[in-house]
């Protein structure tokens, strides 16, 4: 992956460790301007930023159009169910639309892979942002997963991520457990990790395990009770039924009972155990109550995060990191 400066975050396939730093040490120092009186700074007064989800994703969009009004910049929300879209305007049609509006960049989510990379060759002058597209990647869920972890090892330092570095990941054991195959989440995580250092592992039934999957420098297990042991942050991935993922296991309680992270597999956790979920949660599939409302769970925290993060993005890509 090339830098993000000035350009596009479309993948983080590629990406390598300094090129992740610069994005969580940029996110670092926008975390202070949530605690201001005015959540405002002049970064990106003047520009305009499209947010254009052709998926709903509730968090993700209101994540990125908080971002963006924060570095004081005008944002454009796209309707799509109420746009040309839905008439069978194309994508490239519904671009060349907004383009007409002075845009300056573009937050995309699409259900169709590949589509970002398409946007960005259509309008190479507008920054593209992937905010989720198909199964391909979802960059920012990636960068700001990383972001959270870094964040709590380095309080456990009692020292800052910036200050502690990216060693805090080397050696890390990560587990990946659930649904990798329709994933895009477990692609960008396994790419960021693996670029930071940590060593990585996966854990599902045979039928949402991408068989390539030792292609991309993973474990693979079929074991999440020896791997729950084994990890020291785990990544649990929502059963994706939209996608077709119920198709895929004899039933939601089988697929929780062997693959769910419940209340009695909770209580073998070491204490210091970090448990993840992108959102939105399937309780009492993938994750128990008491798992997500635990000590261990910061799935509030990588909420929180996501702004700082979108920020960064957001800063990096069209101004290109300069005046700060």
């Amino acid at each position: 992956m090339r830098t993000i400066r000035g350009g596009h975050l479309l993948t983080l396939e590629g990406v390598d460790r300094v090129q992740v730093v610069d994005v969580l040490d940029t996110a670092e120092s926008f975390v202070e301007v949530h605690h201001r009186t005015i959540r405002k700074v002049p970064a990106l007064t003047g520009r305009v930023v499209a947010s254009l989800f052709f998926e709903e994703s509730t968090r993700t969009r209101l994540s990125f159009e908080t971002a963006a009004k924060r570095l004081s910049a005008d944002v454009i929300s796209l309707a799509v169910a109420a746009s040309s879209v839905k008439k069978g305007e194309s994508l490239r049609d519904t671009i060349s639309t907004i383009e007409a509006l002075g845009l300056d960049a573009v937050v995309l989510r699409h259900r169709s892979s590949g589509a970002s990379e398409q946007v960005a060759r259509f309008v190479p002058h507008v920054h593209v942002i992937n905010a989720g597209d198909g199964q391909h990647q979802h960059p920012t869920q990636g960068l700001l997963d990383a972001f959270t972890v870094r964040q709590v090892l380095a309080e456990r330092r009692g020292t800052t991520g910036r200050e502690s570095g990216a060693e805090l990941f080397d050696g890390l054991r990560v587990l990946i457990v659930g649904d990798v195959l329709h994933s895009r989440v477990a692609r960008s995580d396994i790419a960021v990790y693996r670029a930071l250092g940590a060593n990585v592992r996966v854990v599902g039934p045979g039928t949402l395990v991408p068989r390539e999957l030792t292609e991309w420098g993973v474990e693979v297990s079929y074991d999440l009770d020896e791997s729950l042991e084994w990890a020291q942050v785990i990544g649990l991935l929502r059963l994706q039924s939209e996608r077709g993922s119920g198709e895929f296991v004899p039933s939601l309680g089988e697929f929780a009972t062997h693959y769910g992270l419940t209340s009695a597999r909770l209580t073998t956790l070491d204490p210091r155990t970090l448990v993840m979920h992108p959102g939105p949660m399937n309780r009492g599939v993938e994750i128990d109550n008491a798992v997500a409302d635990s000590a261990h769970s910061l799935v509030t925290r990588q909420v929180a995060n996501g702004v700082p993060v979108r920020m960064a993005v957001l800063y990096l890509t069209v101004a290109g990191g300069d005046g700060r």
